[in-house]
């Protein structure tokens, strides 16, 4: 028998809740910016306390340099303000007034001391100044007229009197048992000739004036003796107060010694208690004091006192300023980099982020960036071949035209040959003829057997023809081709040449040529061919402006100017006119009928070469009229001296040129 199928038991269904994968990744994300900005808390922190660590430290740094500066001057001030009573006692040890009443104290003499001792008491502005006699009573006293005088008063239990009479002198800080004002006493022994002791002078110092300026300060100031016991500063309730507690006997000796009455010795109230040397220790009052809070930090700086033993100054400089603007500053820089460092954290974030973004717009802005630049490559290649062809037409132009600068060189050379051909002919022809007649009468005398005759006409024929050769020589040379060296050029054998060249028609027209002496020689920078040229044009030129004239006279002189020489040539013709003198060196301008123009600029150009100059001068006298000329005509030729030349002794120097 079949059973019916049961079925099947029923269970709960629970839904779970769907979670968003934003929501899970908020989720997610919170404890990591919780534990981030509690991170970058810590971080700030942190590095704001390390600033203000370090800030403090510079600060107490530069507060203790500046207070070991301010303590050196204060302890100056002290000094300077001893020094100037030192030497008193020791002055009056020597006076014969105290010697005098301390050996016959005559009511005349004590009173006639006591005036001397009040006047020089003002004037060195002393507290007071006595005389113990040798028992240690005092005789007279600058305070003799004060109702608390010293006079008659015994100091011989004084620590000053006992030391002055053991050895010698004696320095003593002490409260004053009669005018109760605290004092440095400085005292001197008085020995008669034999040396026996007569008695003793002190000098008492007060420091009211001294210490009434470190009042001026900020800064609490005190001098401590050896005990610790603060003997003068600029609060008047710590004097006599300790830096420590005094041990009961110390105590107990000070108060017999009545050095400082019947003071309490009470530490100062200072926390924690000064050391005795302690430079750079931070303490804090107990209670306010002038221009300063109770509890704020004071850096104490110690100075011994070496003229004065066991001194020993100190300075309390308030420092809670400094160290709250160092503290401020550190902070702020501090805070100001960690900005610049979020920023730039954050900046560089941002960038790897927009680097993403941008990395298939680079490579399209790359592809067509390459494209671009294939195509201007090709453009600029294409450029570059056209200036190559133009800088290689340049210079092909430029061989050109120095050679065409050469060839009219040479050309305006050969137009020179041309022009003294003539002249040189004619000094030619004379010699020739006198080689024909010496030539024939030495036939003669060898006919006749007059040896001696005919060997003389011989020699005469010899130099006649070397004559010639020279001539020539010089000639030829003249219309050659000259090289492009330039370098040490005697002077003196370029001016033959050029003379030699011009002399015939010089002597033709009946013109004077004045040449230099003939040891004014100097080697100058230049090139022999091309300066002769240039000497042979300046000549030229000047032969044809005295054409016609019976009373022609070309001079021919040199002047040294230190590191150049200066040939000038001048003649005695019409001269140039203020419009030819401005465009005589302008290319194919020209004065003459048949001139090219291309003289003195190709002469110019020459000197230009070598590192000279060619110039002609002004006349002396104007003229109203431009156009007029004036009387002769003056080239001056500047050149270089070769190196090691000196002729300063031989040349004339005419600095009016």
């Amino acid at each position: 028998m079949s059973h019916p199928a049961s079925p099947p038991p029923r269970t709960s269904h629970v839904r779970e809740p769907t979670v968003l994968p934003g929501a899970k990744r908020r989720t997610l994300a919170w404890p990591w910016r919780v534990a981030g900005i509690v991170l970058g808390v810590a971080i700030v922190a942190g590095v704001l306390h390390a600033a203000t660590l370090w800030a403090r430290d510079g600060a107490l740094k530069n507060a203790a340099a500046q207070a070991r500066s301010a303590a050196q001057v204060n302890a100056a001030l002290l000094r300077n303000n001893l020094d100037k009573f030192r030497a008193l006692p020791f002055v009056l040890t020597r006076d014969v007034d105290v010697r005098a009443a301390l050996q016959t104290p005559a009511p005349g003499q004590i009173a006639s001391l006591d005036e001397k001792l009040d006047t020089l008491s003002r004037g060195v502005g002393a507290s007071a100044i006595y005389v113990l006699d040798k028992k240690g009573f005092a005789i007279a006293a600058s305070n003799w007229r004060e109702p608390a005088t010293f006079v008659g008063v015994d100091y011989q239990f004084r620590p000053y009197f006992q030391g002055s009479v053991a050895h010698g002198s004696a320095e003593h800080f002490a409260l004053g048992t009669v005018s109760h004002e605290a004092g440095l006493y400085l005292s001197r022994r008085v020995d008669d000739v034999g040396g026996a002791m007569l008695g003793v002078v002190v000098l008492k110092v007060d420091f009211r004036d001294l210490e009434a300026d470190w009042r001026q300060s900020n800064a609490p100031i005190f001098v401590t003796d050896q005990h610790g016991v603060v003997l003068l500063g600029s609060i008047a309730a710590w004097r006599f107060d300790v830096l420590a507690p005094l041990t009961p006997a110390l105590a107990q000796t000070l108060r017999t010694s009545l050095q400082f009455g019947d003071a309490l010795f009470q530490p100062l109230p200072l926390q924690p208690p000064l050391q005795a040397v302690s430079t750079g220790q931070l303490v804090r009052p107990d209670t306010a004091l002038p221009q300063i809070p109770a509890g704020a930090p004071l850096l104490h700086t110690t100075l011994p006192i070496v003229e004065s033993p066991g001194w020993t100054l100190h300075l309390l400089s308030p420092v809670q300023s400094a160290i709250n603007q160092a503290t401020a500053n550190a902070q702020l820089g501090a805070l100001l980099a960690l900005l610049a460092l979020a920023a730039l954290i954050s900046i560089i974030l941002l960038r790897r982020h927009r680097q993403r973004e941008r990395a298939n717009q680079q490579a399209a802005i790359h592809e067509q960036l390459t494209a671009l630049v294939d195509e201007r490559t090709s453009q600029l290649l294409q450029v570059n071949e056209q200036l190559v062809d133009e800088m290689d037409e340049r210079q092909r132009t430029a061989a050109r035209l120095h050679s065409m600068q050469e060839e009219l060189v040479q050309a305006s050379k050969l137009a020179l040959v041309g022009q003294v051909a003539a002249g040189v002919a004619h000094e030619i022809n004379q010699p020739v003829a006198a080689i024909r007649a010496y030539a024939d009468n030495a036939a003669e005398f060898l006919r006749r057997h007059d040896d001696g005759s005919a060997q003389e006409n011989l020699g005469t024929i010899a130099a006649l023809t070397e004559r010639i050769g020279h001539i020539t020589g010089e000639l030829r040379a003249f219309s050659r081709k000259a090289g492009a060296s330039v370098g040490p050029t005697s002077l003196k054998d370029c001016l033959e040449g050029a003379l030699l060249l011009l002399g015939p028609r010089a002597r033709r027209q009946g013109v004077a040529l004045q040449r230099p002496p003939e040891e004014q020689n100097v080697l100058v920078q230049a090139n022999r061919i091309r300066l002769e040229q240039v000497l042979v044009n300046l000549l030229q030129n000047a032969l044809e402006a005295l054409e016609g004239r019976l009373d022609g006279r070309i001079a021919v002189t040199l002047q040294d100017h230190g590191d150049t020489v200066r040939i000038l040539v001048s003649d005695n013709g019409p001269g140039l006119s203020a419009q030819a003198r401005a465009r005589l060196f302008t290319p194919f301008h020209t004065t003459k009928p048949e001139g090219l123009g291309l003289g003195l600029v190709i002469c110019r150009d020459i000197v230009a070469e070598f590192g000279g100059e060619l110039d002609v001068a002004r006349p002396a006298d104007g003229a109203s009229d431009p156009h007029a000329p004036a009387s002769g005509a003056l080239f001056i030729l500047t050149l270089r001296k070769a190196p090691g030349q000196d002729i300063a002794s031989s040349l004339p120097h005419d600095p009016s040129l």
